[in-house]
């Protein structure tokens, strides 16, 4: 579970949610919201994405990935029959 896409995808965007959220909450002057029309972008897009990595992690732990107990090379003998 923890090589799994999803988790990999789910953290880095909470990590990257994270830093938008705090870049959004202490540095957002008053020409950055000048150019964007009054919205704070960085705070928007990080809980964005802090939403977006809850839902991947979410995905991963409630449907897991079923590894299989067997693999089919495990059932073939393993030395071939000999026919006389």
């Amino acid at each position: 579970m923890l090589f799994d896409i999803r988790t990999i995808v789910g953290a880095l965007l909470g990590c990257y949610g994270v830093v938008l959220v705090i870049t959004g909450l202490v540095s957002n002057t008053a020409a950055d919201q000048a150019k964007t029309g009054n919205i704070n972008v960085n705070l928007w897009a990080g809980l964005g994405m802090g939403v977006v990595a809850l839902l991947f992690i979410a995905w991963v732990i409630l449907r897991p990935i079923a590894v299989p107990d067997k693999s089919p090379a495990a059932e073939l003998p393993d030395e071939p029959s000999e026919t006389p």
